[in-house]
């Protein structure tokens, strides 16, 4: 079996070693028997039902994409009322969303949320829909032709993702972006490309899920149902590298939010540089007063095992048990107190028995029903908070982590100042490891 190279930025301690970012991205007993074009066995849902909503569109370009009209299952958008309590929004997001044959993650959370009343994001690694007979096609920033540092696809796994992920939107998540080859904590990463550069990775990413019927050559799957032209509106960048210059560029492209900072507090988010910055937060980890960590599956790893994704199977349980409680906490922390959102960033993976899948999908079990929650994606979250009156906001905004106000009316009365433009979104942050 063939892994895909990542890495992992340790901020307090060190770099970790590399280690698989989608283990299963192609498989061993596969490879001689990858599917070849215009095959039909890669049928997205396994139960071979079409999503709710799902209509022929009006095809785009070369037919990869469509319009199928307004994206199905949206919350209705609505301000808050004096004295309302905000809701507590919490939002699951995922690096790299591919689609394993053996493992079917995408299809398992998607029927997950769909019986949580959830909607997620999807951050689409861009050469997961490139075959790897054309991936000359990519060339990222600093690098070669055809360079990558996740593997590509075999074509049924690039061919189930793109149908998984078509389902998907119909049902109400969206389709992001994690770029394209995750360069990772070198010099030829994302930490040192320029505004250009940055461009130049965004430009492939849309291309690549635009022409993907092209550069395949396959004719008999559906054609995604949007228009990636109006629905990429944000992404993670890859090891959480490069924020400044990425911003630069996604404004360019009309963005209205950014998912790679480290180690944002539990409090409401700011926007940078005119654009919402969404971190990955600072968790408090179970049964520690002093300790947290990033809200991500790979460093709950790194803090229980040392980023030993092949633990003994006999302290599976108790590293599943410790993942839901360290999700658990932070969401009670703010849906007790400030009702900031919680953003959690996961892997389709199956570390150490895939335990944090589990724990992810004890979490939006646990908390997507409760009464006030509501589990969304980035995009409906930015859609939310952008129709709020500015005064309300910044008040939210002045919420502390871990405190609540005497009375939700001295708060969403609407009487605050506004902030201005460009101001720091948090005075401190404390020592966290990045994301592999």
């Amino acid at each position: 079996m063939r892994s895909v190279r990542g890495a992992a930025v340790l901020v307090v301690v060190a770099v970790l070693a590399a280690i698989g970012f989608v283990v299963f991205a192609k498989s061993g007993d596969d490879k001689g028997a990858s599917s070849s074009k215009n095959q039909s066995s890669a049928s997205g849902d396994p139960s071979g039902t079409p999503s709710e909503g799902s209509k022929p569109g009006k095809p785009i370009g070369d037919g990869s994409t469509s319009d199928t009209g307004p994206q199905p299952h949206q919350p209705k958008v609505e301000k808050l009322k004096p004295g309302e309590k905000p809701p507590q929004f919490v939002v699951f997001s995922w690096d790299g969303a591919a689609e394993m044959d053996g493992v079917n993650l995408v299809s398992r959370f998607r029927k997950v949320a769909r019986e949580s009343n959830a909607n997620m994001t999807f951050f689409l690694s861009g050469i997961y829909v490139l075959p790897e007979s054309q991936k000359a096609k990519y060339q990222g920033p600093k690098h070669g032709p055809g360079a990558s540092d996740i593997e590509f696809l075999y074509d049924k796994n690039e061919r189930a993702t793109i149908t998984q992920l078509g389902q998907a939107w119909l049902e109400g998540d969206e389709v992001g972006t994690h770029f394209n080859g995750h360069f990772c904590n070198s010099s030829t990463s994302g930490k040192s490309w320029s505004v250009d550069d940055w461009k130049k990775e965004i430009d492939q990413a849309y291309s690549f899920v635009e022409n993907w019927r092209t550069n395949s050559g396959w004719t008999d799957i559906p054609s995604l149902p949007f228009d990636y032209k109006k629905e990429l509106i944000g992404g993670r960048a890859p090891c959480l590298e490069g924020q400044k210059n990425l911003i630069q560029a996604a404004k360019q492209y009309g963005w209205r939010y950014d998912a790679s900072s480290p180690g944002g507090l539990q409090v409401w988010p700011r926007k940078m540089d005119g654009l919402w910055d969404l971190p990955l937060q600072s968790l408090p980890w179970p049964g520690s007063a002093t300790k947290s960590q990033l809200s991500m599956d790979y460093n709950i790893m790194a803090e229980q095992t040392n980023a030993n994704s092949k633990a003994p199977q006999s302290q599976w349980p108790a590293l599943e048990k410790q993942a839901t409680d360290f999700y658990m906490g932070g969401f009670n922390r703010a849906y007790t107190t400030n009702r900031a959102p919680l953003f959690i960033g996961n892997h389709f993976e199956t570390w150490n028995g895939g335990v944090y899948m589990t724990a992810v999908e004890n979490t939006m079990r646990a908390v997507c029903k409760k009464d006030g929650v509501r589990c969304v994606s980035f995009r409906q979250f930015v859609d939310w908070i952008d129709a709020q009156d500015p005064a309300v906001v910044a008040k939210l905004q002045g919420l502390n982590v871990g405190t609540a106000p005497a009375d939700w009316a001295t708060v969403t009365g609407g009487n605050a100042p506004v902030p201005p433009a460009g101001s720091a979104p948090y005075t401190q942050q404390p020592p966290v490891r990045k994301e592999n």
